[in-house]
């Protein structure tokens, strides 16, 4: 059996979290990163017949029975966790009874998963119903993209518009837009369920005065979607209380997007 600290997948989730640290987007245990991977993958490095312990899910993720994902733990600090992944990460499976994670490794201190963990598997579920390739929910609190949602409109065509016009890959990046929820009280399955049912339309949802959440296929393509949004709102947050000038014109948005092939949403335009 190889030795798991060498797997690409936590090598990622290391260099990932050390990253999104690095750039202030997770504070203190602000923040988390679920990422589905692939049985066999994982079999090369663990014995998928050894259960360490079972824990209980909080939600009813049938859906999932079988999947293995990696997660950062409930309390864990991002800076933490590439010198000790063992104890800041751990690899779970969905047990046959949709109710109960099996912890396969890490979490060696005791701990368990984010509690942000069901939220986290309704959106997987909302994304796998869109795109079966997707893997990664990532959430994380983007200094920029947080100060944006005190000066801004919380309105979704709004949001998506204005960061639309601050850089010129925005609407390639992300043309599907961005989904929008008021404040709620976070580590609830009620913040989950509005959170899933965004991500049938979205791929980025903001969480009012808290922070957002990125999917995608890969960490890469979370955090760069991720990454792309915070450069934006910090460009917004530099130039709000100036005169503007100059800006990407909606014509020229369309003419990118059509350059590029992406579908973008049109409605979300003001043509």
């Amino acid at each position: 059996m190889k030795n798991v600290l060498n797997a690409p997948f936590v090598v990622e989730m290391r260099r990932c979290c050390a990253n999104m640290y690095r750039l202030g987007w997770d504070e203190r245990n602000g923040g988390n990163i679920s990422y589905m991977l692939n049985e066999d993958e994982v079999g090369e490095y663990l014995d998928l017949d050894k259960v360490i312990r079972e824990i209980p899910l909080g939600f009813d993720a049938t859906a999932l029975i079988g999947k293995i994902f990696i997660v950062t733990g409930t309390g864990k600090y991002f800076k933490n966790v590439d010198a000790d992944p063992a104890c800041n990460l751990g690899i779970i499976r969905i047990a046959p009874d949709g109710k109960t994670a099996e912890l396969l490794w890490g979490y060696e201190d005791g701990g368990k998963f984010t509690s942000e963990l069901p939220a986290h598997l309704m959106s997987h579920i909302a994304r796998l119903g869109v795109d079966p390739e997707n893997r990664v929910v990532m959430h994380s609190h983007p200094t920029h993209t947080l100060a944006m949602n005190y000066v801004h409109p919380l309105d979704e065509k709004k949001f998506t518009h204005t960061l639309w016009e601050m850089c010129t890959e925005c609407i390639v990046v992300f043309p599907d837009g961005i989904g929008v929820l008021p404040w709620m009280l976070c580590g609830t399955n009620s913040i989950g369920e509005a959170t899933a049912e965004k991500m049938k339309e979205f791929r980025l949802v903001v969480w009012g005065m808290h922070g957002i959440y990125g999917v995608g296929k890969s960490l890469d393509e979370a955090f760069g979607l991720i990454e792309t949004v915070e450069k934006a709102a910090e460009i917004y947050m530099l130039t709000a209380h100036l005169p503007r000038i100059n800006t990407i014109k909606d014509e020229e948005m369309v003419e990118l997007a059509e350059f590029f092939g992406v579908n973008y949403r049109k409605d979300f335009l003001n043509l």
